[in-house]
């Protein structure tokens, strides 16, 4: 017997970034949305705890206790005083170290999977008190849909979205560090004050009405100075695809994906084939959303 889940990436319309806090994180105001890229997370009963991967960049996805699959077993399995024995493979189409959420995608999903496939019969709190635990973007991976996050990110309310938003990805060579962007917003951001982060009236308005321009014209990520900071070339990349009729061009999260808002399908077939032509990036992905989150498949 085995469990698969099907997960999915997300794009942030909106990341507003507060100071850092005493415990080492940020605030933030942080308005997700799904998108149609997914892992898929396989849960079977084993020996012992195993994890594996296969699919694009699987060689740089680690296979050890820091793999998020593999801590949202183990949590699952603390909490219901059972062995995390279960060999969770996880087929990876959401780019890595991309600023996508992959491995919370990965977290999620497995928490799930095992779910189902012990029987432990966890309720919606508590499997997203565990996302919480694993780390920020593991909730809305679970929920899917669109989201305002709070706190560190973790906080949901569910938001209600009005249509069908089309987005082009760019993938960058290499990954960026999450912590690694966030310490150098910190450095750009010394001795400046550092505003609350609220979410965007302008930003929740058009995911309500199914407003692309509206939406285009409201998106922030106050993470792309930092990540353009450490990774000059992705100016480039965002210059291409604006160049190429994209509605806005942003890094997505901590990067160093870009992300490029279009009118419909259409327009995403034209900025994905100026993107590839452009020798920016290494890949590009077209993808749409609002989409569900985690589910069993």
């Amino acid at each position: 017997m085995s469990v698969t889940v099907r997960v999915p990436a997300k794009v942030n319309v909106q990341l507003a970034v507060g100071g850092a806090r005493p415990d080492g994180f940020h605030d933030l105001a942080n308005v997700f949305l799904a998108v149609g890229l997914y892992d898929e997370v396989t849960a079977t009963p084993a020996d012992s705890l195993r994890v594996t991967c296969e699919g694009p960049d699987a060689a740089r996805v680690p296979l050890d206790r820091t793999n998020l699959a593999a801590r949202a077993a183990e949590k699952l399995a603390a909490r219901y005083g059972r062995r995390a024995d279960v060999h969770l493979h996880i087929a990876k189409d959401i780019p890595v170290a991309g600023g996508m959420a992959g491995g919370s995608a990965d977290g999620a999903g497995a928490l799930l999977a095992c779910d189902a496939l012990w029987g432990t019969g966890a309720s919606r709190e508590e499997l997203l008190d565990i996302c919480a635990e694993l780390g920020s973007d593991v909730p809305f991976s679970l929920v899917g849909g669109a989201a305002l996050g709070t706190g560190r990110g973790e906080r949901l309310r569910v938001l209600e979205v009005g249509g069908t938003f089309h987005w082009v990805f760019a993938l960058a060579d290499g990954g960026l560090s999450t912590p690694a962007v966030y310490g150098e917003f910190d450095r750009l951001t010394a001795g400046a004050r550092v505003p609350e982060p609220a979410a965007s009236d302008e930003v929740l308005k058009a995911l309500a009405a199914g407003d692309a321009a509206g939406l285009a014209a409201a998106v922030s990520n106050d993470l792309q100075a930092a990540a353009l900071s450490l990774r000059p070339s992705l100016a480039s990349t965002l210059a291409v695809g604006g160049g190429a009729g994209a509605l806005a061009s942003l890094v997505s999260g901590s990067g160093p994906t870009t992300a490029f808002l279009v009118q419909d399908a259409g327009a995403a077939r034209k900025v994905a084939e100026a993107l590839v032509g452009s020798g920016t990036c290494r890949a590009v992905r077209v993808a749409a959303g609002p989409v569900p989150g985690a589910v069993v498949l």
